[in-house]
């Protein structure tokens, strides 16, 4: 057991320990500070130093939270800015893509005109028929307020002459053309009796339009063909 004397009577012993030696300190400030007024500012003073700095705390911790959802806004920003880039580089592509094939169909949309009205023509042509004259008339005009696809081949009007030894037959004639897929719009234009070689027959003139056929009647082969 340790005894402590106190050579000096008089004085109080300083307690002993840093919070010790803190609560005296405070309270010999608080004994000092005579008004109160002064006191209250100080204390303001005090909660708004731990109010500053808990809200930068606070303002510290929201920054760094912002900062990185900006980086990745930022990173899916430059990811979506590059697929942007290449989707209008593919729509650029088709675009010129459609362009090019739409000139070659226009180019190439009349270049079987004639074989399709000669073999429909011939079809449907009867027994005892002949025909004097397959000619064109040219495009029909589409109808009001109808713009005209350029990769889709055009009506063609066309007159057809021919001579019949039997009226039944031309008759035939004309409902096999209407039959066809190819040719819409048949009139007669004219129909008489005239004398050929001595012999009456009848003459004709008939009208029909030629158009695009549904692709279901298309049918396409190999221009060239492997033999082995």
């Amino acid at each position: 057991m340790m005894i402590t004397v106190n050579l000096r009577p008089g004085q109080k012993r300083k307690p002993s320990g840093t919070g010790k030696q803190i609560t005296a300190k405070l309270k010999e400030l608080a004994a000092r500070v005579k008004d109160p007024l002064l006191a209250g500012v100080v204390v303001v003073w005090i909660a708004v130093a731990g109010w500053l700095f808990y809200t930068w705390g606070s303002t510290g911790r929201e920054l760094a939270a912002v900062t990185e959802q900006l980086e990745q806004t930022q990173g899916e920003a430059k990811r979506f800015e590059t697929l942007m880039k290449a989707k209008a580089k593919a729509e650029q592509i088709r675009d010129s893509l459609q362009t090019q094939i739409g000139v070659i169909r226009a180019v190439d949309r009349d270049r079987y005109t004639w074989p399709h009205v000669l073999d429909e023509v011939t079809k449907a042509l009867p027994a005892y028929t002949w025909l004097t004259d397959v000619s064109s008339m040219g495009a029909v005009a589409p109808a009001d307020g109808a713009t005209e696809d350029p990769t889709v081949t055009p009506k063609q009007r066309l007159r057809i002459f021919g001579r019949t030894v039997d009226y039944q037959a031309f008759t035939q004639f004309l409902r096999q053309l209407e039959a066809s897929p190819w040719l819409e719009n048949v009139q007669t234009q004219r129909s008489e009796t005239v004398v050929e070689n001595q012999r009456p027959v009848t003459s004709f003139q008939v009208q029909v339009d030629f158009v695009q056929a549904d692709s279901a009647y298309v049918r396409t082969v190999p221009l060239a063909q492997s033999v082995r």
